[in-house]
């Protein structure tokens, strides 16, 4: 073998050599890609997991607050009705007294016309303030005796079977207040009921 022929056997060898480290470098560097993508996957992955567990967390407090902004109105709702009550209910004497003075129609028609009908335009005034509340006077008379709407305060003897447990005097009547949605008594009529005996 000539010296030529040694020299390019010597180049072949270390060329074989470089190829040797390139490939053990592009080796390196695919474990470490390999490496870094399995660390990214991971991240990415947990990540995600981070994301769905803040976006639940964001829903349920979406919905907390939702529904305490629904209980808050619902109570300020209730809150306005209670107060509304109050007013009306301090209303309902006077109403009384303009029903126990109109009463006697004889005795009522008797009294001084001009005072009669200013005193009729201020019964009429207050029946309008109660109407804007929703407030309904109930006269009972000769209805069914309920208890949830009636209070009884006796009972009289009734000769006629049909008339036992109606109503056969008003000596109160009772208001009702009508909501969109309810109506809510505010107080019920004082009657007194018929009773039959079954003796008769």
């Amino acid at each position: 073998m000539d010296e030529k022929q040694e020299n390019e056997l010597q180049d072949e060898i270390e060329m074989t050599g470089e190829d040797n480290a390139i490939e053990s470098e592009i080796e390196d560097i695919e474990d470490n890609s390999s490496k870094k993508l399995k660390d990214l996957r991971d991240k990415l992955k947990a990540c995600e997991h981070d994301k769905m567990e803040h976006l639940e967390n964001l829903q349920r407090g979406k919905a907390e607050f939702l529904n305490g902004k629904k209980r808050l109105e619902e109570e300020k709702k209730r809150d306005k009705e209670r107060a509304e009550n109050k007013l009306v209910e301090k209303l309902l004497p006077m109403a009384d007294s303009f029903h126990m003075a109109m009463h006697d129609k004889e005795a009522w028609q008797a009294i001084d016309e001009t005072w009669r009908k200013g005193v009729e335009s201020i019964h009429s005034q207050l029946h309008n303030i109660l109407e804007s509340y929703g407030v309904t006077e109930v006269s009972p008379m000769g209805e069914e005796f309920n208890p949830h709407m009636h209070e009884a305060m006796t009972s009289v003897t009734v000769d006629d079977k049909k008339q036992h447990n109606k109503i056969t005097t008003v000596i109160q009547n009772g208001f009702v207040r009508k909501f969109t949605d309810k109506e809510e008594l505010l107080r019920p009529a004082r009657v007194i009921i018929g009773e039959h005996s079954e003796s008769d």
